[in-house]
């Protein structure tokens, strides 16, 4: 039998990481054995991890030597960045968190140039800047010149990669299903009436699981050079609001009416980070037709066939989701 080829997988403990490496790890008969970064090889999930049988191996995206440590002897990697991970003040005054992905990416493309990885997998988003230019929307910036920062860093650190020549794969992620279990679902109004508000106003939206992102990552790993210096966007549904609120209603078993905020209203709602999430919004219903055109279902599923679409997640995870 072949040696397996190795795949590091920076954030294997995380939605994205761990979801690859449970795909490579399901996959007895492939051709992939997963290698486990994480930045604490003592805690519990990393713990869990190997008792499972994975290799574990410590390393953090802000210490370069770790990261090609990690990386040496991989035929692969799997690069993810966290612009939500909670922080110091100290670190929060230290710089900025695209800085922090912009530097991060840019550590973990060097380590994979020095270590010659022969297939990095890049979990990236749309820079939204030249979109709202292309669309002629002005909309208010957020953490100096970006619009979406946590879109926009990432599309930014794209060229970490390209300007040293890593073989890499672009795999464009889009907003989670798992969102729904964090507030991002319907709530009751004062009637007590379950609502989801949305701001897509009638566009669709691109939404997957966190699962299928790792999933999908296994699927342009196996095809070898492929999708090498490609861009892949990833989604496994596009909805209307419309679609979303009948989906819900059928999943909770009682109905869900869609009554979309603008994006404006979200702005002026106070919530930390509401400029910048109700121009994420923004960025998904007015490029609507270019954010859910470019995320081809067809595709995905060849490269994942386990694609899970929402109803189904809604199904299994009706429980889970706060309403009230």
């Amino acid at each position: 039998m072949a040696e397996k080829k190795i795949i590091a997988i920076v954030g294997a403990t995380g939605a994205q990481g761990g979801g690859l490496l449970r795909a490579i790890m399901a996959d007895r008969q492939g051709p992939f054995t997963a290698r486990a970064m994480t930045r604490n090889g003592d805690s519990d999930p990393a713990r869990a991890l190997a008792s499972q049988g994975a290799e574990v191996i410590e390393a953090d995206l802000d210490d370069e030597t770790s990261l090609r440590k990690a990386f040496d002897g991989a035929y692969g990697a799997y690069v993810v960045t966290n612009f939500w991970v909670q922080r110091t003040p100290e670190q929060e005054q230290a710089r900025t968190r695209a800085e922090m992905e912009l530097d991060q990416a840019a550590a973990a493309a060097r380590a994979a140039k020095d270590t010659e990885l022969r297939h990095v997998v890049w979990s990236t988003l749309e820079d939204t800047r030249p979109h709202f230019q292309r669309l002629g929307i002005e909309v208010p910036d957020a953490l100096g010149n970006y619009k979406v920062p946590h879109f926009d860093a990432k599309g930014e650190a794209n060229a970490s990669f390209t300007a040293l020549g890593v073989p890499t794969t672009f795999l464009q992620t889009t907003f989670y299903y798992e969102a729904f279990l964090q507030g991002q679902g319907p709530h009751r109004d004062d009637n007590g009436d379950l609502v989801l508000s949305l701001p897509m106003a009638d566009k669709k939206l691109a939404l997957v699981g966190g699962e299928d992102i790792g999933k999908t990552a296994l699927g342009v790993f196996r095809r070898g050079g492929q999708f090498i210096d490609k861009t892949v966007s990833i989604a496994g549904t596009h909805a209307t609001g419309e679609q979303l609120a009948a989906m819900f209603t059928a999943a909770l078993g009682e109905k869900v009416d869609y009554r979309p905020m603008t994006t404006d209203q979200m702005r002026a709602s106070g919530q930390p980070g509401a400029v910048e999430v109700a121009n994420m919004f923004q960025f998904y219903a007015d490029a609507s037709e270019y954010f859910t055109g470019v995320r081809n279902l067809d595709l995905v599923r060849e490269l994942n066939p386990e694609l899970q679409p929402l109803d189904t997640w809604l199904t299994q995870h009706k429980n889970e989701i706060p309403v009230d």
